[in-house]
């Protein structure tokens, strides 16, 4: 892991010193892959948690006449927590693992043995157009997120509450400033880091076969929810340590 990861690292510094080297087709097919593509799920899942969000609060809220609140509730949740999490989440499954699934089926069919014998570095050529992509298409994909668990959210207010969605919007921006916005966005990209690394890594490291490409798409998956779950916590410590 500490091999690949250093790996990495090397490729970013060459990246950032000769840019015009970078595989920049490849980058923008990914970006399309994981990131236009996905807009659908990710959608759809933000908007129920919104929803979920506010049923929840609007039954604590309502015994002490604080309704309103549950607009500070939905919005606050999903613009530093959920927005970024679930959307995390849903790559993992759907990008993370497809990473996996064709990286791993290549070495199954010794394409990136075939690479490295030319002198190609299998990181530059495959691995680093799938990160790059995914750390920039995270934070777009959670500011998408958070949008429309926030109107999830006021239509709940709207219906079960009947706060009219003007009030909720109001109230809404009066809770959420940009550290709010902020701390989700960098949540965001290192949760992209995280889910494109474990995908390539276990992809990589799979065995040659259709069980082994199987098995490493499934620890690819694993990996990368754990790996974000561990993030979030380290990042609230952090956040909470620096106010």
């Amino acid at each position: 892991i500490s091999q690949f990861v250093g790996e990495c690292v090397i490729s970013a510094v060459h990246l950032a010193k000769q840019p015009h080297k970078f595989r920049w087709r490849d980058c923008v097919y990914e970006m399309q892959q994981c990131g236009a593509m996905a807009l659908p799920i990710v959608g759809l899942i933000s908007f129920l948690v919104g929803v979920t969000l506010a049923y929840t609060g609007a039954i604590i809220l309502r015994q002490f006449g604080a309704d309103i609140w549950v607009a500070d509730l939905v919005g606050l949740t999903m613009v530093r927590e959920m927005g970024a999490v679930m959307t995390a989440i849903v790559l993992s499954g759907r990008t993370g693992a497809a990473f996996a699934a064709t990286l791993g089926n290549m070495k199954a069919n010794e394409e990136i043995d075939a690479l490295e014998s030319l002198g190609i570095p299998a990181v530059d050529f495959l691995v680093m157009p799938r990160i790059v992509a995914l750390g920039l298409m995270m934070p777009l994909l959670a500011l998408y997120g958070n949008a429309l668990g926030i109107i999830g959210g006021m239509m709940v207010a709207r219906i079960v509450l009947d706060i009219p969605p003007a009030a909720y919007w109001v109230e809404t921006l009066s809770m959420i400033d940009l550290s709010d916005i902020s701390t989700g966005l960098i949540k965001a990209f290192t949760f992209g880091l995280i889910v494109g690394l474990s995908g390539c890594l276990r992809g990589l490291q799979a065995e040659r076969s259709a069980s082994g490409v199987g098995l490493a798409t499934t620890s690819a998956v694993v990996t990368a929810i754990l790996l974000i779950i561990v993030a979030d916590s380290l990042y609230a410590v952090i956040f909470n340590i620096l106010g």
